[in-house]
């Protein structure tokens, strides 16, 4: 049987729902933990969840470079914050290690769509979760040109570009 791990996003300790696996460590990144600043509720429910065993882990080196390189193929890399990133990696870090499976909790779409491509487990707390993937393109609302890989500004006319959706493929 294999160890399973849930890895939880700020929108998981945000949601307010019981983060309690008895079978399960559950884990979470630095850059999460940098989102949380002393005082209020979510910061007393983030500190409860270190104390009650929460662990915060960074990604290898090469796990963020591989979901970045994939968000940049899907055009998610302009939704996805740093500490997105690393939930995603911390995933692929955990899949590596034979014996271990990591699910992702998280309502963000963007995370579940690049976990969706990199065959990573998540799961919505809040939300029901994608039942598509997306592949975004960007589009410049000057000049109409269309860029297969993603782009802030239009090299033709200098526009600022817009992200649009280019596929949806059933998962």
């Amino acid at each position: 049987m294999k160890k399973k791990f849930f890895i939880i996003d700020t929108s998981a300790i945000l949601s307010g729902k019981p983060l309690s696996f008895p079978d399960a460590t559950i884990i979470t990144s630095p850059g999460v933990s940098d989102e949380f600043h002393p005082g209020g509720r979510d910061f007393q429910r983030f500190e409860l969840l270190k104390e009650t065993g929460l662990s915060i882990q960074m990604p290898t080196k090469d796990s963020l470079k591989m979901v970045k390189q994939t968000a940049q193929k899907t055009g998610d890399d302009r939704r996805l914050s740093p500490a997105d990133i690393e939930i995603i990696a911390l995933a692929l870090d955990i899949n590596r290690e034979e014996g271990q499976e990591a699910t992702l909790l998280s309502d963000d779409y963007s995370v579940q769509n690049i976990a969706s491509t990199l065959q990573i487990n998540y799961q919505g707390l809040v939300q029901k979760g994608i039942t598509k993937k997306f592949k975004w393109v960007s589009r410049c609302p000057g000049c109409g040109k269309q860029f297969n890989e993603i782009k802030k500004i239009c090299p033709i006319c200098g526009t600022e570009t817009k992200n649009h959706l280019s596929q949806k493929k059933k998962l």
